[in-house]
């Protein structure tokens, strides 16, 4: 038994476990309602790795362009989690209203867990979780 008291998961429950969340959000200058949902690991990793380029010099550079429109493009959707757009869009989602694509940014970074609070409650919680200290931890997969 974990410390919740319920057991591990198993690969199907964990693999079947639905995490999808999906938010609407009126949008008054665009006339209706928006759905962003969370990322996935995938999407996480893709947003992550468009913000940062590796130049010549092996200097790591922070990439700003389209910032919004990229997540937005990763968490847009629809009702049911369908996402709106791909890559192709991010360059006509990024002419859309400032505005409007930060209330939605916001959004789609508390989803995210990618404000800087979601980051500093991760850190803190992340010192105080327990370490399992077992053979059976060090299964490879």
């Amino acid at each position: 038994m974990d410390a919740s008291g319920k057991g591990a998961l198993t690969r199907d429950q964990i693999l079947g476990a639905i995490d999808l969340h999906v938010e609407a959000v009126f949008v008054p200058e665009w006339g209706g309602t928006v759905y962003v949902r969370n990322l996935n690991g995938k999407g996480r990793d893709a947003f992550e790795g468009s913000r940062i380029r590796i130049k010549e010099n092996n200097k790591v550079e922070m990439v700003h362009d389209n910032t919004r429109a990229r997540l937005l493009a990763l968490t847009v959707c629809d009702e049911k989690g369908v996402l709106l757009f791909s890559t192709e869009d991010i360059e006509a989602l990024g002419e859309k209203n400032a505005a409007t694509l930060d209330k939605l940014f916001e959004v789609a970074q508390r989803l995210a867990g990618l404000r800087a609070q979601d980051v500093e409650e991760k850190v803190k919680n992340s010192a105080a979780a327990p370490i399992v200290n077992s053979s059976s931890a060090l299964h490879s997969v």
